[in-house]
């Protein structure tokens, strides 16, 4: 039997919780898994047992994954070298194949199990399925001091979003599954193509105009230049801080990817800590949340 501390402080918490389950139920939330939430055990299950929740007090959760780490130990595995260029893996012919086998199979397979066994009802598909994710290769160009001109560099299977095929989430969100997706295009070619998840998450949830679009990250969320945690923030304010400096390096393509979910019509977006656990629950259901969250709302 527990404390009576301890039931109040349950009850204070399922309390809290309630306004925003009502406000939340039938709305579409599409969540990026990746980061340490992805590779520690603890986290992976307290992250399945958050999206179980949000389906079942009425939300309808969508699943985008990366798996970069994953991809690089296999390569490793089969002496496959990895080139980066401003970040983005080179990809060949040959770690597509790896790419596809990692993201589409293990992974993917590894999550659905994981929410399933949580008490979800998970399918998996990629981008290829369906033709749900249309896409076209990236172009990367550089242009270096001594050049007169931008360099076109060629990074293979690399690719961005050209489309994406609602009717396909559709039909596994209106039959009560949760749909889990891995960030594989397919080119009019045929050709299949890598895409960051970010990207995929985002565009996913612009199509579907969700109600909220959670990009897991390994860091506490938006911080200004004294490492204080913004939250808050409307649209004009992040791109403030984008001009000042304040947003740079590795986390100004994740906020981009926010920024232009809410700019297209995406209700919010949420960066948040994935190295705490249950961080999606405590950012939708409670008043402090767990990360930056940025709208339209002054």
């Amino acid at each position: 039997m527990q404390s009576t501390d301890n039931a109040m402080h349950v009850a204070q918490v399922l309390t809290e919780a309630l306004p925003y389950i009502q406000r939340f139920t039938d709305k579409t939330v599409v969540v990026k898994f990746g980061g340490n939430a992805m590779t520690d055990q603890a986290l992976q299950n307290s992250f399945a047992r958050d999206i179980v929740l949000m389906k079942l007090v009425g939300m309808n959760p969508i699943v985008v994954h990366g798996g970069g780490p994953q991809i690089g130990d296999l390569l490793q595995k089969l002496n496959i070298e990895s080139n980066f260029i401003d970040g983005m893996r080179v990809t060949d012919s040959k770690t597509m194949d790896v790419v596809e086998m990692v993201l589409g199979a293990t992974v993917n397979k590894q999550i659905v199990s994981l929410i399933n066994s949580n008490g979800g009802q998970a399918i998996g598909i990629t981008g290829k399925d369906g033709n749900l994710i249309h896409a076209k290769k990236l172009e990367v160009s550089r242009q270096l001091p001594e050049m007169t001109a931008p360099e076109i560099i060629d990074i293979g299977h690399v690719g961005e979003v050209k489309s994406i095929n609602r009717s396909v989430i559709d039909v596994l969100v209106n039959s009560d599954f949760i749909p889990v997706i891995a960030p594989i295009g397919v080119g009019q070619d045929g050709a299949s193509y890598n895409i960051n998840a970010d990207l995929v998450a985002g565009k996913v949830a612009e199509v579907l105009q969700a109600e909220k679009l959670m990009l897991l990250t390994n860091v506490a969320g938006l911080q200004d230049k004294a490492g204080n945690v913004l939250t808050g923030l409307t649209t004009q304010r992040v791109d403030e801080l984008i001009a000042d400096g304040t947003i740079y390096g590795g986390m100004l393509p994740k906020i981009r990817c926010a920024l232009d979910a809410v700019k297209s019509g995406v209700a919010s977006s949420h960066i948040i800590d994935g190295r705490v656990p249950h961080a999606v629950l405590l950012e939708i259901f409670t008043d402090e949340g767990v990360g930056t969250l940025i709208s339209n709302k002054n």
